[in-house]
């Protein structure tokens, strides 16, 4: 698909959001098949804003996976399936953004699930952890909280941070052409220090990406950076960490984010992970929000990285067969239960 930055848009309607990303997009009936001829210009919409908001869709759970598949192959939880553990959805490629449990209770705020959502707090890119990444998250209202009670998804513009970098500091992050490890365990023990105080992510194998990359469908470059970016190959641990620290804080201003209010059941936001970063917003009170995704496989020259073409997401690791979300086992038998592990890892020469 040919980049769409100055595309003029013949089917959909578009309200932009924000100056440089973003976009409320209108003028289809998601109860009928979508066109081709409309479909595209999703894409298009997609490369340039990168954020794509639909409201009233209308979908149930079919409607969106059938919807999703058309953008890609789409990633699904069976490698992340243990014994035992209750399905909530008949489709595998849903994966549960919520915060009830199979009961359709919320999570109760000392949780082990609880702990573990609060990484989906930090700004992250879906999937950077895996050895193939994810390009587009497609995300649906199925129980929302009232809109005082906040709730929202928030996003940041990384190929915008990338472009207001200063020169100089392009130019070495460029020629340089750094690798970053990703971690789900180091994002994870960030969020929620106490509670993974017992998980070593150099314990795990860590998935690669470089940490500049041009955007295949608008021809911009792009800042991949993430909550998930434990470290930089080839740099000290203190070079690394500050570096990463500089370009998250600099890709996190406030005026490059973005935040999208879930105002409906059936609205659906579309983000690109390899244009933007997003998390979860603040909400006040307990209460339901079930929310669904789909994640799509990146299908970019950049899908892998530097890992291994073909390499299976890794799921689960046998130390995580008595699965629990922590109610009837200790802190240690919890985290082991619930922390998504990469393996044993081949190369802990970082450290």
């Amino acid at each position: 698909m040919a980049p769409a930055q100055g595309y003029k848009f013949k089917t959909l309607s578009i309200k932009e959001l924000h100056p440089t990303f973003g976009a409320e997009v209108s003028g289809l009936d998601f109860s009928q098949n979508i066109p081709d001829d409309a479909f595209e210009e999703i894409l298009k919409a997609m490369a340039k804003y990168g954020v794509c908001v639909f409201r009233r869709t209308g979908l149930d759970d079919t409607g969106h996976v059938e919807f999703s598949r058309r953008f890609g192959e789409l990633d699904d939880i069976r490698p992340y399936l243990t014994p035992g553990r209750k399905l909530r959805y008949q489709h595998l490629e849903l994966f549960d953004a919520g915060n009830i449990d199979d009961n359709g209770n919320v999570h109760e705020p000392d949780s082990a699930r609880a702990q573990y959502n609060k990484g989906n707090g930090l700004f992250h890119v879906d999937s950077s952890f895996n050895p193939r990444r994810a390009s587009y998250s497609i995300l649906r209202a199925v129980v929302l909280p009232p809109p005082e009670a906040g709730g929202n998804t928030d996003f940041t513009d990384t190929r915008a941070a990338f472009a207001d970098l200063p020169e100089d500091l392009k130019e070495t992050l460029i020629k340089k052409n750094y690798v970053v490890a990703h971690s789900l365990h180091h994002s994870r023990k960030i969020a929620a220090p106490e509670f993974f105080k017992d998980v070593d992510p150099t314990s795990f194998k860590m998935s690669k990406h470089y940490l500049i990359q041009q955007h295949e469908t608008s021809g911009r470059m792009n800042l991949y950076v993430a909550a998930h970016a434990h470290h930089i190959e080839g740099l000290s641990a203190e070079e690394s960490s500050q570096l990463l620290k500089q370009l998250m804080d600099h890709a996190t201003q406030e005026k490059y984010q973005m935040s999208v209010q879930w105002r409906n059941v059936g609205d659906f936001v579309i983000w690109d992970n390899t244009a933007v970063m997003h998390r979860a917003g603040k909400m006040t009170g307990r209460f339901p929000r079930d929310m669904r995704r789909t994640t799509v496989h990146d299908n970019s020259s950049h899908a892998w990285g530097l890992n291994q073409e073909g390499e299976k997401n890794p799921g689960w690791s046998s130390r995580t067969e008595k699965y629990s979300f922590g109610l009837r086992t200790t802190c240690l038998q919890t985290v082991r239960s619930i922390v998504l592990t990469i393996g044993n890892s081949s190369d802990n020469s970082w450290r």
